[in-house]
């Protein structure tokens, strides 16, 4: 895959436990880092169940290409993993090699908001 355009920075975070002052735990979002990335909007659909007042929740998939890295580094995406940009959060929902090469990955997430 020639001329990806790697134009859009994203912070990748990971799922960590921490206490919640209950006994229990719950998950906080830590950085582990930033990629740059070229982001390409999928289909999306309305997934039932409203946000805030009447606004119907909305599902928006999306494939996010950045360099690739090997399995296991900690540099590669995983799908119990997220990018963020700013206010907006791309759940990754799975990865896979982009090109024959195995110069970049393409993440397939889901972005989640108001339609």
């Amino acid at each position: 895959m020639s001329g990806v355009a790697l134009s859009r920075l994203l912070t990748l975070e990971g799922p960590e436990a921490v206490p919640d002052g209950a006994g229990g735990q719950s998950r906080a979002w830590v950085a582990l880092g930033t990629v740059w990335a070229a982001v390409r909007a999928g289909p999306g659909r309305e997934a039932g169940g409203r946000l805030r007042g009447d606004l119907p929740r909305a599902l928006q998939s999306f494939r996010v290409v950045v360099r690739a890295a090997p399995v296991g580094d900690p540099a590669r995406p995983r799908p119990d993993q997220r990018f963020r940009e700013g206010a907006r959060i791309f759940h990754i929902l799975a990865v896979a090699e982009d090109d024959p090469a195995g110069r970049y990955l393409t993440c397939h997430v889901r972005e989640e908001g108001a339609a």
